[in-house]
């Protein structure tokens, strides 16, 4: 069997190597782009080896340990979004592998939660150094499925792991409580306990980082997983579960299922057996999800959709506010829950800002991920691309004006141009809903709590951002601000130390930091009576 699996690899490595050498799409036939398109493939070759020789290269789910395949042998195909080209045949699982997978969850639950939390800690402990030791390849399949640039994929290995690593350290410090009795012969105590088998659903944006956000703390807490990526980008997971073996974490421990989406979420709803549930996406899909959970009473978490005020004040330094606001707009393409969704920019800086801004953004180098200097990548697929053209679409024939971009990037295929667009109003959906890709809007205001009147004015309440060096003003506008994260001078905000989450529309509960181990905890009160009995 270790033969079979081995030689099924081995083809699907020369598979994938054959696939990523392919000559590339290009706008022109100069001697430059065929050099880029030679580099390109030899590095495409080059992860395929290094993937097929760490065993890092799955395509199959895994199920108590094993690795296995579809159960009426169907597929989906993963595509690399900056060419277009296969990648690989994944399974197209469903509600029985789901099943079997809650089962295998189920079962391993007991052995693993009754480990003592310094021997959990030692297995995450682990898995973050492998996650680690590989970063290159794994940032490397990042950018192959998701299409970021590789600095940011690399960036993402180093923030995923960060979280198996925190967790790690907290799996000993989760601390129960004694409660002062009023009655002498009582002794009153507080235990917490893990909740059970988690269903762990992710999305294709950040396909390890979601990951380990949410199996780190789980783990950590005693908890097993069911862990369903997104079928655009199941490979970094499936890397990650393969890391997860390696470390010596038990069969049955984490689960990958992947496929038919709506199947694999009712078997995880349905079931009795699953004891809380955990997303990251759409708004949409998180109600949904919640609506699903009561039948059987689950415990629910959820970072779902966004529309960040980004607001640059009077007082803010130019140079700052532009850098910031750049890394909170543009990274990842636009395309992550927390994105500057809108640009409030007071009308004392606003032409300054505006033209600073258009030229960073002019500057922004668009292109394949594994091109050196190219930091935006293309979006995930034609359908993100026909979303951004209907806002921008919505807000033209509104009065917005498009400043910079505005179209299709001359690279073809899922690019798009990166777009600064002016005298966007509340009423477009640029203002109303996540546009999810490289488009800046800008809104004009006047006074500070016009912004702050502007900043709330929206169902969502995920992450805001604000530039001023008032030190007065970044307190009472951070405390005014319906939002779960607030950024001070600084576009990039999240980290594994720190609490994660939304507030209104925008979620659940919070990831990261010590408040996130309670997601996956149980409160228990015991009271011990007659004490003073020999």
């Amino acid at each position: 069997m270790a033969t079979l699996k081995a030689a099924r690899i081995s083809i699907m490595a020369g598979r994938f190597t054959k696939l990523m050498s392919r000559p590339r799409r290009l706008v022109s036939v100069r001697a430059s782009d065929h050099l880029l398109t030679r580099q390109i493939s030899t590095e495409a070759e080059s992860v395929a080896s290094r993937l097929h020789k760490s065993g890092l290269l799955r395509t199959q789910g895994l199920i108590g340990g094993k690795w296995v395949d579809a159960y009426d042998r169907k597929t989906i195909k993963v595509y690399n979004p900056a060419t277009g080209e296969v990648i690989a045949d994944v399974p197209c699982m469903g509600g029985r592998e789901t099943n079997d997978a809650i089962s295998s969850a189920y079962e391993a639950f007991y052995s693993w939660s009754k480990l003592t939390a310094a021997e959990r800690s030692r297995y995450l402990r682990k898995w973050y150094d492998l996650l680690i030791a590989h970063r290159e390849e794994l940032g490397q399949l990042i950018t192959l499925e998701q299409g970021k640039p590789i600095k940011e994929a690399l960036g993402e290995v180093s923030y995923g792991a960060g979280f198996i690593e925190f967790s790690a350290e907290e799996a000993k410090r989760v601390y129960g409580d004694i409660i002062p009795s009023p009655l002498a012969d009582r002794r009153l105590f507080v235990l917490k306990q893990p909740v059970g088998v988690v269903g762990a659903i992710t999305p294709w944006n950040f396909p390890l980082a979601m990951i380990t956000r949410k199996v780190g703390p789980a783990l950590a807490c005693g908890c097993t997983v069911v862990i369903k990526p997104s079928e655009i980008t199941p490979l970094t997971a499936l890397a990650a579960a393969e890391l997860s073996l390696q470390a010596g974490i038990p069969p049955g421990v984490v689960n990958v299922v992947m496929g038919n989406a709506s199947d694999i979420g009712d078997s995880l709803l349905a079931s009795t057996q699953v004891r809380k549930i955990t997303f990251t996406g759409s708004t949409a899909v998180g109600k949904k999800l919640m609506a699903g959970s009561a039948g059987t009473v689950k415990k629910v978490s959820l970072e779902l959709g966004g529309n960040a005020p980004c607001i640059v004040f009077d007082d803010a330094d130019l140079d700052v506010a532009v850098k910031g606001t750049l890394a909170a707009k543009f990274r990842n393409s636009g395309q992550t829950c927390v994105c500057a969704n809108r640009v409030l920019v007071q009308e004392g800086i606003y032409e300054k800002f505006v033209n600073a801004f258009s030229k960073a953004v002019q500057n922004l180098q668009v292109g394949d991920g594994f091109t050196e200097g190219v930091v935006q990548g293309p979006l995930i697929n034609e359908a993100a691309v026909q979303k951004v053209e209907s806002f921008l679409q919505d807000a033209i024939s509104k009065g917005a004006k498009v400043l910079l971009g505005g179209k299709r990037h001359s690279l073809g295929m899922s690019f798009y141009e990166p777009t600064v667009i002016s005298d966007v109003k509340g009423e477009m959906l640029l203002s109303r809903e996540e546009v999810f890709g490289p488009v800046a809007p800008l809104l004009r205001f006047k006074t500070e709590d016009e912004a702050i009147r502007l900043a709330n004015d929206t169902n969502a309440g995920l992450a805001a951002y604000i530039f001023t060096n008032n030190i007065q003003r970044s307190w009472r506008v951070s405390e005014a601000l319906e939002y779960g994260l607030v950024g001070v001078n600084e576009g990039i905000v999240s980290t594994e130390v720190a609490p994660f989450g939304g507030v209104k529309q925008s979620g659940l509960g919070r990831e990261g930091s010590k408040y996130g181990m309670d997601e996956y905890l149980e409160m228990k009160y015991v009271c011990l009576g007659n004490m003073n009995s020999n």
